[in-house]
């Protein structure tokens, strides 16, 4: 029997998906198993390292016994970006994973965040980038730091767990903010600044690059054969680009996940505030990429805090997301004068603003749940339109092709008022496991199944739906756009007021 298919691995923030795909891109098996987040106080989120492993090999084992692993040809890992856990020399955890949600570093971002530090790493100072929260560590937990054999991301610690090596690609390692983006290298100064080595960090091939062999004892474990090339692939969002084949100028993807993350290609290094610049999936390559971090998550915090409804069904056995979107349909634009703005884990993309929150702004009785659950809706779709504008502005050209994926593309809703608030068609990538795909596509490249990265995105990626924009609801939300753009600078200083005197 043939090696003719691959498994793209998603480590992502609450759950790990193993996808196996066929060369056309279509997925032939699937395992997934979820773990949990320690809201350990106000913007500190932390997780168990030890359950991100659990979760990848019965997701992969599950995905496996599907297909029978004398099929796989090669496995390749994407995974949630920043978040990154300190290993003593047994590769045990020496405290909880710091997660790229949590804000703590706030203090650390003012007083090392620096224009040198954002023209290295591409990355504007904001406390999500793991190297802030590693100057925190040696400040507040210098015993951690000291004991710390390896600092390692997500895919460097699978990989570790799969082939024995310590190692993971530059697009994997590069949001953690320790790379010189420039040269695909550690930045020996910003190591130093933490406390850090380069015996302490994991070696970097580049994306799509194989990063050793599936071990005997694991390759057992998981029903795989022994030896089988296991690939480093890139962050989940670059990797969600590359499932959407945003491979070439011009194009960009749009992922409404827990955060909303979108990405648009580059061939060349530049660096600004309107966007940070991550290493790209295709090796040399760069996205300017922008980010809310909000997304899905402010959707699952209205429905279990607010929304009334149970949230295993409704008596029809509809979803309460269901329910919700029937709901807030019948709601126009504007929600009635009712705006949000959705910094439920603070501001990135264009302010990096740690100390931003979430607001809903114009409250009156004669608001409800169906209103306030588009409001979310509308909020993300207006932030969209400001951090595209920013984009291209700074590039000096437009974006012709907007894909859309992920969890939140799942609502027709929200898929038609983000065509409606930007003014364009946006399309529906085929494969909304898009992330998952990404990694298939590096798998598939590295062991020649495909002639390269973009020859595989090409033949293993398509789209599903287009949404048109409606002229009129587009102007409509041209006149809302501009009241929502005044929140944020009018609520910054209190924000500010509120973190320095509120506990």
């Amino acid at each position: 029997m043939s090696r003719d298919l691959v498994i793209g691995v998603d480590c992502s923030t609450t759950a790990c998906k193993a996808v196996v795909w066929d060369m056309s891109g279509k997925a032939i098996a699937i395992g997934r198993h979820g773990y949990g987040l320690d809201h350990v106080r106000s913007g500190w989120v932390e997780q168990n390292a030890a359950d991100w492993w659990v979760a990848t090999s019965a997701a992969i084992a599950d995905a496996v016994k599907q297909v029978g692993g004398n099929r796989i040809a090669a496995l390749a890992i994407t995974h949630q970006r920043e978040t990154f856990v300190c290993l003593d020399h047994a590769g045990n955890a020496i405290r909880p994973a710091i997660t790229w949600m949590d804000i703590r570093a706030t203090a650390e971002v003012e007083a090392f965040g620096t224009e040198e530090v954002h023209r290295i790493t591409g990355k504007p100072p904001n406390p999500t980038p793991a190297w802030y929260k590693l100057l925190w560590l040696r400040k507040h937990e210098p015993e951690t730091i000291a004991r710390t054999a390896h600092v390692v991301d997500v895919a460097g610690y699978l990989l570790q767990r799969l082939t024995g090596n310590w190692v993971t690609s530059w697009a994997c390692a590069d949001p953690l903010g320790l790379v010189d983006l420039q040269r695909f290298d550690y930045d020996d100064t910003l190591l130093e600044m933490a406390g850090l080595s380069r015996d302490q960090v994991s070696r970097l091939v580049p994306p799509g690059g194989i990063a050793g062999q599936l071990s005997s004892g694991i390759a057992r474990e998981l029903g795989l054969p022994a030896g089988l090339p296991v690939v480093a692939g890139a962050g989940d969002g670059q990797s969600a680009g590359l499932g959407c084949n945003v491979t070439r100028p011009g194009r960009a993807y749009l992922n409404i996940g827990t955060g909303t993350v979108s990405g648009v290609y580059a061939d060349t290094y530049a660096h600004g505030t309107a966007y940070r610049t991550m290493g790209g999936p295709v090796p040399g390559t760069y996205i300017f990429e922008t980010f809310i971090g909000g997304g899905t998550q402010n959707i699952v915090w209205f429905i279990e805090h607010l929304s009334g409804i149970d949230v295993t069904a409704g008596s029809s056995g509809e979803t309460p997301e269901q329910i919700l979107e029937a709901m807030a349909a019948r709601i126009p634009e504007g929600s009635e004068k009712l705006l949000c703005l959705p910094y439920w884990t603070g501001a990135m993309t264009p302010y990096w603003d740690g100390h931003a929150r979430g607001a809903f702004v114009g409250l009156s009785g004669l608001h409800g749940k169906a209103h306030m659950y588009r409001a979310i809706l509308e909020s993300l779709a207006l932030e969209e339109r400001l951090l595209v504008g920013g984009v291209e502005s700074a590039m000096g050209r437009s974006i012709d092709e907007i894909i859309l994926l992920g969890g939140g593309a799942r609502s027709p809703l929200w898929c038609q008022i983000i065509a409606n608030v930007l003014g364009r068609s946006v399309k529906l990538a085929r494969e909304q496991e898009s992330t998952a795909l990404g990694a298939g596509i590096h798998a598939a490249a590295a062991v020649g199944l495909h002639a390269d990265i973009r020859a595989a995105a090409d033949a293993m990626t398509g789209i599903e739906k287009v949404f048109e924009s409606e002229p009129e609801a587009h102007q409509r939300y041209a006149n809302i756009f501009e009241a929502y753009r005044s929140i944020y600078p009018s609520l910054k200083g209190t924000f500010r007021l509120m973190a320095e005197n509120m506990p």
